[in-house]
């Protein structure tokens, strides 16, 4: 008696070329994803349209504007990078950190933080629990793996580090250096931020000394805030970066200062606004707007309390 009948056979012989084929299709597409920029991904760059946006819409940020747009303009130039793009965003509240971060979305994807292969995390709603820091770190790690696999050209952004439970982020110190081992695609070509208000204390300083000296405010280096601000990431116990191995191994490429926000650049993002809602021509409204904000030091009141941030609600005072 015959164990398969001809027509038994045929479908088992069809069914094993389809297996061999699928597998065979899946090593070329693995190969594809570590030689590939795009990876199936929808990799839209676009350099030009970065800087002009950096530049016309991010007011009083020289430094976020020159380091960010030549940073990533650098890292997408080289095909084979040795370690994908680590970018830290420092400042105080309201200085456009959150801005320039949905600019690289919408310049690199061609959406503002819509792609399916931009990743957001912030720690109150991903990692809220202080007693979880194991748990979160094999999630994290595991998440990372997962994107990284699906899309070399991956974007992850995290906001908020100050409130991030020590010890977590730093599952990803060999995400970030030269050395590791990804399968199925190429990690250096990823692009990481991360967001915090510590360190603000230290830009905030260089900016007041700076006007006090009657010094241009655009003469403010980098050198002279970027390692200040790596020692108040690493030292503040209430950051995710306390005492971390990202930190010491020199794994993030910039520390990207923004600078407390004068008067006039108030009275711009109030414009902006009221052109957003097609009343440009409300100029008295944006100069209200200015007027209204809170300012520090006290002795000065050179500097917004609150950046841009309280702009949209008052335009809807004053209007």
């Amino acid at each position: 008696m015959e164990l398969w009948s001809e027509g038994e056979t045929m479908i088992l012989l069809s069914l094993l070329v389809y297996f061999m084929s699928t597998v065979k299709c899946f090593e070329m597409k693995t190969i594809y994803c570590t030689i590939s920029d795009s990876c199936d991904c929808d990799f839209k760059p676009n350099i030009q349209g970065l800087e002009w946006d950096l530049y016309k819409n991010v007011y009083g940020q020289h430094l976020a504007q020159d380091i960010v747009s030549e940073s990533v303009a650098r890292f997408l130039q080289n095909e084979n990078p040795d370690r994908p793009l680590v970018l830290s965003f420092h400042g105080a509240s309201g200085t456009g950190k959150s801005m320039v971060s949905t600019m690289l979305g919408r310049y690199l994807y061609g959406t503002a933080m819509g792609s399916t292969y931009i990743h957001q995390y912030v720690p109150t709603l991903h990692f809220p629990l202080a007693d979880r820091v194991r748990q979160y770190r094999s999630e994290l790690k595991r998440w990372v793996l997962g994107n990284l696999t699906a899309c070399a050209r991956s974007i992850f952004i995290f906001d908020e580090m100050e409130k991030m439970p020590p010890g977590v982020i730093d599952v990803l110190e060999p995400f970030l250096g030269p050395s590791h081992v990804v399968f199925q695609t190429n990690y250096r070509k990823a692009i990481y931020v991360f967001i915090s208000t510590v360190g603000k204390e230290v830009i905030n300083k260089v900016a007041l000394e700076s006007r006090q000296a009657e010094r241009d405010r655009e003469e403010i280096q980098p050198e002279e805030l970027e390692e200040a601000i790596a020692d108040a990431v690493y030292n503040n116990k209430n950051s995710g970066f306390y005492n971390s191995k990202i930190i010491s191994e020199k794994r993030i490429a910039h520390f990207v200062p923004f600078l407390p926000l004068l008067r006039r650049h108030v009275e711009r993002c109030a414009q902006r606004e009221l052109c957003q809602r097609g009343v440009c021509q409300r100029r008295d409204v944006a100069t209200a707007v200015g007027g209204a904000m809170s300012y520090m030091p006290q002795v000065g009141q050179h500097f917004s309390s609150t950046g841009c941030k309280l702009v949209p609600a008052k335009v809807n005072l004053f209007l």
